[in-house]
């Protein structure tokens, strides 16, 4: 039976001439066809242009489970030139560690600190390398590691990757030209370091098989290679998989991992796929994948989070840079999020519900956000509501081939690479994509984001007691009946809702709800909080033994009784079966003459309808009974 081989891919990520390469020969002890800058390109430059990849293989450690087996370390050797940031964020998608490789004379630098906000938004765990130690004087070196150690640490404080592992070596001694025969330092060190940080990622071999395809090469006579990593699923040999850009599919004639020939291979592995001859120069990095299972879109929704190092707002309308997989596109983006309503309500993760209303937002909702008047005047300390979840409509200049729930990262890479600013704007997943290319008529009408808009009108007349007439809000030909049901607020304070035009001349009706103001001269309009109706309900119940004897009425625009049938006579021991209608959010008492307004006590039962009522439409209300000297008495029966 074969041993057992656990694999976990570690990034090699940091700025360029940070030793990145030098430590990833350190630590292999196999390169594949594209290890170690092979490339011609980046030996005439004297730097990584491109993913390289080897593996390194030890002991199974104690935490990875019983009984024997090997752990295999499969380095991933990205570029650390600030022009090669796309190939940074194709290479660190793969990755389940991350090693951040810091020249220990230089500290952290641009990207280098790039290259950390990938990391968090990528992998879970990191461990930090101090390069280049034998640069440091001797006699000095210990301190100066130390306080290296510290400044990092203090970096890190304030990230998911604080407390993290921070080990020194010099991954080759001398630097690029000296001889071979001198040792690296501290690596030892570092490998027993990434061994106690190793995990056993998630692994699935179900679902469709999905690789990233980093490499691309043929074989003569034999066919054309295909390397990368997969993503999902798994793959066979004499399995069919799909090439989506080059719209064709290839069978599979043989694989290798690290030049060991395999029959089969998972999720989570490095692996080379040779299948029938097709010119490798057609695709040089994309995806494969189980035929019919990948599908190309125009345009896409997403969850997104900005990234906090990025400097400005992001504006709606305003081009990205969107990083798919290993595909970079030029994109637009439309930025929405739940009504202010909703803005705590909880999201379900990785889900878009399109049966719920959004609100557009001209710009990414952040702490930074400048406050909107409206938001100002909703919260007097002007600081703005942020909501749980925002989301983004990204239109693509091109089409992009791309699973579901994939990563997705929006940057800024047209900004000069000699500023000292982070390029990375935001990231998300993506939740929704768009294969027809007229998503616009056939999509995105099913997206409901509405613009808040702000008009005002004068209050013709009052009506009657809960409407209002206004006017020069619509022109004499607007056809009012889609403005319905919209909210509007008076300037006296009170809050209304649309409810139909009046006449031809513009003019519209206004129901408020909660209006309060005297109607006649034995009407009293009663509104409370549910703390105030409760002190109410108290407070009528220590009456009851005092035989007080009362004649109410009740009315409402919306009550299910007639005045005459609300009528009571009677104690407290009398039983009036009074509901109110759940839409009925006020209501008026009235009395009926002078000496019932002597003891005039609102009943007990009144209260705990409209008690029952506040509860069940979560509103509240406001306990006022108005003016009692007024109505010829010289104190209040319920002493408020």
């Amino acid at each position: 039976m074969a041993a057992r081989v656990l694999n976990v891919n570690v990034g090699v990520l940091g700025h360029i001439d940070s030793g990145k390469t030098a430590l990833a020969r350190a630590l292999s002890t196999t390169g594949s066809t594209a290890a170690f800058d092979r490339a011609p390109q980046s030996r005439a430059r004297g730097i990584t242009l491109d993913l390289g990849f080897s593996c390194l293989r030890t002991a199974l450690p104690p935490q990875l489970g019983p009984g024997p087996g090997e752990l295999q370390f499969t380095l991933v050797d990205c570029p650390g030139h600030a022009s090669l940031i796309r190939t940074i964020i194709g290479g660190a998608q793969i990755i389940d560690l991350m090693m951040l490789v810091i020249d220990v004379t230089k500290g952290m630098q641009t990207q280098s600190a790039e290259c950390l906000v990938i990391g968090q938004i990528a992998c879970q765990k990191m461990v930090v390398v101090l390069n280049k130690i034998d640069l440091l004087p001797e006699g000095k070196r210990q301190s100066a590691i130390e306080k290296m150690t510290k400044k990092m640490q203090k970096t890190l404080e304030n990230t998911k990757f604080s407390g993290c592992p921070i080990v020194a070596v010099a991954a080759k001694p001398g630097g690029p030209e000296a001889p071979e025969s001198e040792n690296p330092l501290g690596v030892s060190e570092l490998i027993e370091v990434l061994k106690s940080q190793a995990y056993l990622p998630s692994r699935d071999p179900s679902g469709h098989f999905l690789m990233a395809v980093d490499h691309c090469f043929s074989i003569k006579g034999q066919g054309t290679v295909m390397t990368g990593t997969i993503l999902s699923g798994s793959v066979s040999l004499g399995d069919s998989v799909e090439i989506p850009a080059l719209k064709v599919t290839k069978r599979v004639k043989s694989m290798q991992m690290f030049h060991t020939p395999v029959t089969y291979a998972m999720q989570g592995d490095r692996v080379g796929v040779c299948v029938t001859q097709f010119d490798p120069k057609l695709l040089e990095r994309g995806l494969i994948c189980t035929p019919d299972s990948l599908h190309t879109i125009h345009a896409a929704i997403i969850s997104l989070k900005k990234i906090q190092y990025f400097r400005g707002a992001l504006q709606t309308k305003a081009k990205f840079h969107i990083t798919v997989g290993h595909e970079t596109v030029m994109g637009r983006v439309m930025f929405f999020s739940p009504t202010p309503a909703n803005f705590n309500e909880e999201i379900q993760e990785n889900v878009f519900d399109f049966e719920k209303d959004y609100l557009y937002q001209e710009e990414y909702l952040s702490k930074d956000s400048v406050p909107s008047e409206e938001n100002k005047a909703n919260d007097q300390a002007g600081e703005v509501p942020l909501p749980k979840q925002q989301w983004a409509l990204l239109e693509f200049e091109k089409p992009v081939t791309c699973p579901k729930l994939c990563l997705v990262i929006g940057s800024k890479l047209d900004t000069d690479i000699h500023a000292n600013t982070c390029r990375l704007a935001f990231h998300g997943v993506l939740l929704q994509g768009m294969e027809d290319k007229n998503y616009t008529e056939t999509f995105l009408p099913k997206l409901k984001v509405y613009k808040q808009k702000h008009k005002e009108g004068q209050v013709e007349r009052v009506m009657d007691d809960y409407s209002v007439i206004g006017r020069s809000l619509f022109k004499k030909e607007t056809n009012i009946q889609i403005f319905v049901g919209l909210k509007v607020k008076l300037s006296t304070g009170e809050d209304g809702i649309i409810d139909g035009g009046f006449g031809q001349s513009g003019k519209f009706k206004i129901r408020i709800p909660g209006i309060c103001h005297f109607v006649q001269d034995w009407e009293i309009l009663v509104l409370a909080t549910v703390a105030e109706l409760q002190d109410g309900i108290s407070e009528l119940r220590a009456l009851e033994g005092e035989g007080i004897d009362s004649k109410i009425g009740f009315t409402g625009s919306r009550s299910l009784y007639t005045r005459a049938d609300a009528v009571a006579r009677g104690g407290y021991g009398s039983s009036l079966d009074l509901k109110l209608p759940l839409e009925c959010l006020s209501s008026r008492l009235f009395l009926r003459d002078q000496a019932d307004m002597d003891y005039g006590i609102i009943r007990h039962q009144v209260m705990l309808a409209a008690f029952e009522c506040a509860c069940k439409k979560r509103v509240q209300l406001l306990f006022k009974p108005l003016c009692w000297v007024q109505y010829g008495l010289h104190s209040n029966p319920l002493g408020q």
